[in-house]
C-alpha cells in the first residue's frame, strides 16, 4: 500500500506532513498530496521512502516522467529496494523504454529470484516489444512462486489477444476474474475477446456485465455501441452513443457513430449533420471525411468527394480496410496516383492485407503492366490462396500472355471456390478455347 513504509522518529513535523499525504492520497486528493510531500521532503530530503510515495501519487496521474527522476531519487537512497526497482521498471515500460525496464527487471531478479512481481509484470514489457514467446517464459516462471497471481493471467491474456489467440485469452481473463472479482474491466477485455472470436451472444453478456458493475464507463458504453452497430442492431446502437453523449457532449465519436446509425438508416441529411458535427469538435478525427467524400460519390459529385477523401488521407489513418475502401473509390474516379498512395499506405498498416496487394495488381493491369500485375496478384494469393478475384484475374493475365495451361490452373481453383461465378465459367471457356486452338496449331505444325 503507498506510504507504507513511512515511520514516526525524529524528523516528526516531516512524518506528520507524510502521514497527512497518505490520508489525502486515499482521498484521491492527489494535487494536495504531492504538496504535503513537498513539505515533507524539504525537512528530509533523504528518505527514499518518500521519494517512493511521491513518485507513486505522480504515476496516479500519469505524470510518469516525473514520477522516473522521484524512483531514481529514491534507489540512489536505497539502491537494494526491490519495490523501488520493481515500480521504476514498471514506469519504463509505460514511457516505451524497454530495454531500460528489461535491465531493471533483470536485475531484480539477481537480488532476488523469488519476487515474483519482476516476472509478471515483465510479461507486459516483452508483449509491448512484441516477444511473445518470452512473455511467456514470464509467465510460467512467476506461476512457480505464485500461481494464483490474477495479473499473470490477466497480462499473458493481453499477449494471447494481441496474437489472435483469442480462446486461450478468454480462458486467462476468465481465471483472473475468478482470483480477483474485482479486476479492473475484466468483463470488458472478456467481451472483446469474444467479439473478435464473432461469439456475439457472450460478447453482449460480458458487456453487459461491464456496465452493470461500472455504468459510467465511457469506452465500455462505445465500443458496446459500436459491437451493436455492427450487429446491425441500430436502435440499440443509438441509445449507447447518446447516452456517451450525455456524460460528455463533446464526444465527437460519438457524433460521427451517430453519423454511422444514420448512414446505416440511409438517413443521409442526420448523417451528414452528425458528420460535421464531429469534425467540429475535433478536426483531427478519422472517418467523418470519408463517409462524406463516399456521400458524394454516391451523387456524383466527384470534386467534392475527392476533396474530402484527399483530406481524410491527410490524417494518421491506421484501418487498412478504410484505405482500401478510399483507394477503390479514387479508382472509380479514374485517380489511380491516389488509389495507389492508399494501397501503399494500407500495406504499411498490415504487410499481410491481401487486397491491397490485389489492387495494386488491377491498376498495373490497367496501365498494361502485365508482368507487374501478375507480380502483385501471385503475393496476394500467397496471403490468401483462396482470393477468388486474384485468381480470376491472374487466370485472364495469363491468358493473354499466351500461359494458358497457367491461366487453367489458376481458373479451375476459383471454379472450386465459387463454381456459379458466371465471369468465371466464361473465362474458363475462353481458356478452353484457347487451348484447343493451341493443339490445332501444333497438329498443323506437325502435319
Amino acid at each position: 500500500m503507498p506510504f507504507e513504509d513511512v515511520t514516526f522518529g525524529s524528523y516528526d513535523k516531516s512524518e506528520r506532513k507524510a502521514y497527512r499525504a497518505y490520508e489525502l492520497y486515499e482521498d484521491g486528493k492527489i494535487s494536495l498530496a504531492l504538496l504535503e510531500l513537498e513539505d515533507a521532503l524539504a525537512i528530509n530530503p533523504a528518505n527514499s521512502s518518500l521519494h517512493f510515495n511521491k513518485a507513486l501519487a505522480l504515476d496516479s496521474i500519469n505524470r510518469l516522467s516525473d514520477a522516473i527522476k522521484e524512483y531514481e531519487i529514491a534507489l540512489e537512497l536505497n539502491p537494494l529496494d526491490l519495490e523501488i526497482l520493481n515500480s521504476l521498471a514498471v514506469d519504463y515500460t509505460r514511457t516505451g523504454s524497454y530495454d531500460m525496464a528489461i535491465n531493471v527487471f533483470e536485475h531484480i531478479q539477481e537480488l532476488d529470484p523469488t519476487f515474483e512481481p519482476c516476472y509478471c509484470n515483465r510479461i507486459i514489457t516483452y508483449t509491448e516489444m512484441g516477444q511473445h514467446d518470452l512473455a511467456e517464459q514470464m509467465f510460467y516462471l512467476a506461476q512457480q512462486i505464485d500461481a494464483d497471481c490474477a495479473l499473470c493471467f490477466y497480462n499473458i491474456g493481453n499477449s494471447l489477444f494481441i496474437r489472435g489467440e483469442y480462446e486461450k485469452a478468454i480462458s486467462c481473463w476468465m481465471r483472473t476474474a475468478q482470483l480477483e472479482t474485482d479486476h479492473p474491466q475484466i468483463n470488458y477485455r472478456i467481451a472483446q475477446a469474444y467479439w473478435y472470436n464473432n461469439d456475439t451472444q457472450q460478447c453482449r453478456d460480458y458487456f453487459l456485465a461491464e456496465l452493470r458493475v461500472n455504468p459510467g464507463e465511457i469506452d465500455v458504453i462505445l465500443d458496446f455501441g459500436l459491437f451493436l452497430l455492427e450487429n446491425g442492431e441500430l436502435d440499440s446502437a443509438k441509445e449507447k452513443f447518446n447516452r456517451v453523449l450525455e456524460f460528455t457532449p463533446d464526444s465527437a465519436v460519438a457524433m460521427f457513430y451517430l453519423g454511422e446509425v444514420a448512414f446505416n438508416n440511409a438517413d443521409y441529411e442526420q448523417a451528414l449533420k452528425f458528420y460535421n458535427l464531429a469534425m467540429k469538435f475535433d478536426d483531427t478525427l478519422s472517418g467523418p471525411r470519408y463517409r462524406l467524400g463516399q456521400y458524394e460519390l454516391m451523387n456524383n459529385r466527384e470534386r467534392e468527394g475527392r476533396a474530402y477523401l484527399v483530406s481524410e488521407l491527410d490524417l494518421a489513418l491506421e484501418d487498412a480496410n478504410v484505405l482500401i475502401s478510399m483507394g477503390s473509390m479514387f479508382m472509380e474516379i479514374d485517380d489511380l496516383d491516389m488509389a495507389i498512395n492508399c494501397f501503399l499506405k494500407a500495406i504499411e498498416v498490415d504487410t499481410t492485407n491481401a487486397d491491397a496487394y490485389y489492387y495494386l495488381g488491377v491498376i498495373n493491369a490497367i496501365n498494361g503492366q502485365l508482368n507487374e500485375a501478375a507480380e502483385f496478384f501471385c503475393h496476394t494469393l500467397d496471403i490468401l490462396p483462396k482470393h477468388v478475384s486474384a485468381l480470376r484475374d491472374l487466370s485472364t493475365i495469363y491468358l493473354t500472355m499466351g500461359r494458358t495451361k497457367d491461366a487453367q490452373e489458376k481458373i479451375e481453383i476459383a471454379l472450386s471456390l465459387a463454381g456459379d461465378d458466371k465471369q468465371l465459367k466464361l473465362l474458363s471457356y475462353r481458356i478452353r478455347i484457347a487451348l484447343f486452338t493451341k493443339k490445332i496449331i501444333h497438329f498443323h505444325k506437325e502435319s
